[in-house]
């Protein structure tokens, strides 16, 4: 067995996690190929976030029963979250399922994937100890490298199945997230994301976030640093101060509500009121000047009432998210919110996440317009994929506030920073035009206080 094909299903650190499987499969003497059909074994790594992800997966492994009829030979193989939560049913699909494993089995996956060849075989235990803090990804080409600070979550919040299909928090050594730092810039990627369930409860015991964030901010070659998602009871005022006092750490938060009702919070144990997001909120904007802020909204959560509803759509006006993820509840089994009934109906909850769509893209339009006229600094990203074929090429790349940015193509190259001036707006893009020529160094580098 060489050839493996591996897709990706999920959020970045499904991304980080098959980057991780790549670079342990490539050490075992194997090869990633493009397409399912040119391999000897295919990975579907999974997310189990919502049931549409799920369906996504079943409907997928459908496509690969297919291609097993013609080549029995092919070994076919779920690993994630999914293989995680739906172990049971995935292993009754003895026709085309011959490896099931879990977030901690990677790191044995070679392994595995001979066994699999003899064997139907599953390896899904939850391992408290396992990080992979040892282990160099396979990172695919771009700016931007993954690195994954902890893994597992332990805030239980009642509609999550992470720390069920992760297993509990834990975070790397920070000496080790810098080697990685250190890797991946000497391998040319300039911005640094960093991942986590709730990232910034990141400790190892001597080292909290901020430490992170600084000693990130210290390795050459390194442009901008960011990270996803931390959770609003974490946000402490050591992270915040790293956030406003490094400059490479970009001025962009994303800061989950789910929902503007208290009630709705408690039911989720969400952990803060409120009154609290709302004070993490003024602090961030008070001591980061021109910080973006988006969010992610549940709607249609058991037991949302009109009222309910209506005091998210009041919050959301009065805190005007640069953007925001937003979502119909969607029941997961092994969750504590399974076992409620449902009170709102799908229809209402289209509805009101229609509500939130519009209104929400009226407050991003007018943020948005903002930057008209002004000259802000892009990292290139390279060259963009929405022009038509009659249109001059043209790049993109994201500012620092995190928006998407799209110019005519000036010859940038991919990794520099370029100065381009805002000439128009949509609620997702900003388009410019560049001036000047692309700056490769930052104008300051903070280095660890």
């Amino acid at each position: 067995m060489k050839r493996v094909f591996l897709e990706t299903y999920g959020c970045q650190m499904n991304v980080a996690d098959s980057e991780l499987m790549a670079g342990v499969l490539q050490r075992a003497g194997m090869e990633m190929v493009e397409r399912a059909e040119d391999a000897d074994a295919v990975i579907l790594n999974t997310c189990a976030i919502r049931e549409h992800a799920e369906l996504r997966v079943l409907g997928r492994l459908g496509e690969f029963a297919h291609l097993k009829s013609k080549n029995p030979a092919l070994i076919v193989g779920v690993a994630g979250c999914m293989a995680q939560h739906l172990r049971k049913r995935l292993l009754d699909q003895k026709r085309v399922l011959d490896l099931v494993v879990g977030p901690d089995g990677y790191r044995d996956l070679p392994a595995l994937l001979q066994r699999a060849a003899n064997v139907p075989t599953a390896e899904i235990r939850l391992d408290r100890d396992e990080t992979y803090g040892d282990l160099e990804p396979k990172r695919q080409p771009g700016v931007r490298a993954w690195v994954t600070v902890q893994r597992g979550c332990d805030k239980f919040c009642t509609y999550c199945v992470v720390p069920y299909t992760r297993g509990r928090e834990r975070s790397l050594p920070l000496a080790d997230l810098v080697r990685q730092v250190e890797s991946a810039a000497a391998q040319g990627f300039c911005e640094i994301v960093f991942l986590g369930q709730t990232v910034n409860s990141y400790h190892d015991g001597t080292h909290d976030f901020a430490d992170l964030l600084r000693a990130a901010s210290a390795v050459p070659g390194v442009l901008r640093v960011r990270y996803t998602s931390p959770h609003p009871s974490d946000m402490s005022e050591r992270v915040i101060a790293a956030m406003a006092e490094c400059d490479k750490v970009m001025p962009h938060v994303h800061l989950p509500l789910q929902s503007g009702s208290d009630a709705i919070l408690e039911a989720m144990q969400r952990t803060y009121s409120i009154t609290q997001f709302e004070d993490v909120l003024g602090r961030i904007r008070a001591q980061i000047p021109g910080v973006a802020v988006t969010t992610d909204v549940i709607v249609g959560f058991p037991g949302e009432s009109d009222a309910d509803f209506e005091a998210t759509r009041a919050f959301m006006q009065r805190a005007r998210f640069d953007s925001a993820f937003l979502f119909k509840y969607s029941a997961r089994p092994d969750t504590r919110a399974y076992k409620l009934a449902e009170t709102v109906d799908e229809t209402e909850k289209g509805r009101r996440l229609q509500v939130l769509i519009d209104e929400q893209h009226a407050i991003s339009g007018e943020i948005m317009d903002g930057y008209l006229n002004r000259t802000i600094e892009v990292l290139v990203d390279g060259p963009s994929n929405r022009g038509k074929a009659d249109q001059p090429p043209q790049l993109y790349g994201k500012s620092r506030e995190f928006k998407t940015v799209v110019w005519p193509d000036d010859g940038s190259p991919a990794g520099t920073l370029q100065q381009v001036k805002i000439v128009g707006t949509t609620h997702l893009t900003l388009l410019g035009e560049s001036v000047g020529t692309p700056r490769p160094e930052p104008l300051i580098t903070i280095g660890v206080s």
